[in-house]
């Protein structure tokens, strides 16, 4: 049990770490997508690269945030049922969901993304539009990144709900 808790903390003090950071994107993305308001209707000027780094902050940190996200329970769920389970119920839906739906799905993405990553790299990959932004397969590496880092935090979501089960009450974390 010492090791799912190192574990736990690791990860989750990992994950809150890259979340922290990630969340000074917004900001970055609130001031280009204020340049680019600007310049399209004051100065009636428009920028290709501008609105690709918009989409790009965007996705970045769409994707980086996604463990941060699963760390603090913050997903979208239907919470029908699961606002009135116990610690322990929670814990074995949680279980459930992580093993079935969870660990698949990011390992099959971590999968499916990694050639997809690769060529875009053999190949320097950028912007098809004239004027886009270069080095777009930078971009696309975060796929298998944030999928990685979603999966780490699955698995402390899960060792989490172990823990749960096991003490009777929630792991601090």
């Amino acid at each position: 049990m010492k090791f799912l808790n190192r574990y736990v903390e690791f990860i989750d003090k990992t994950n809150a770490t890259i979340g922290k950071y990630t969340s000074w994107l917004t900001t970055a993305l609130v001031l280009v997508v204020v340049f680019d308001v600007v310049t399209r209707y004051v100065f009636n000027e428009s920028s290709v690269a501008i609105q690709e780094l918009e989409w790009h902050l965007f996705a970045i940190l769409f994707l980086m945030g996604a463990a941060f996200t699963l760390q603090n329970d913050n997903h979208v769920r239907v919470d029908l049922f699961y606002s009135k389970f116990g610690v322990k119920q929670k814990a074995w839906l949680n279980i459930a969901g992580t093993i079935v739906f969870l660990i698949p799905f990011t390992l099959l993405i971590i999968y499916a993304s990694h050639n997809y990553v690769l060529n875009s790299f053999a190949l320097n990959e950028s912007s098809p539009d004239p004027g886009g932004l270069p080095a777009r397969y930078i971009l696309k590496a975060f796929i298998p990144i944030s999928f990685t880092l979603l999966l780490l935090q699955s698995f402390s979501l899960l060792f989490k709900s172990i823990l749960e089960i096991k003490n009777g009450k929630e792991k601090t974390s």
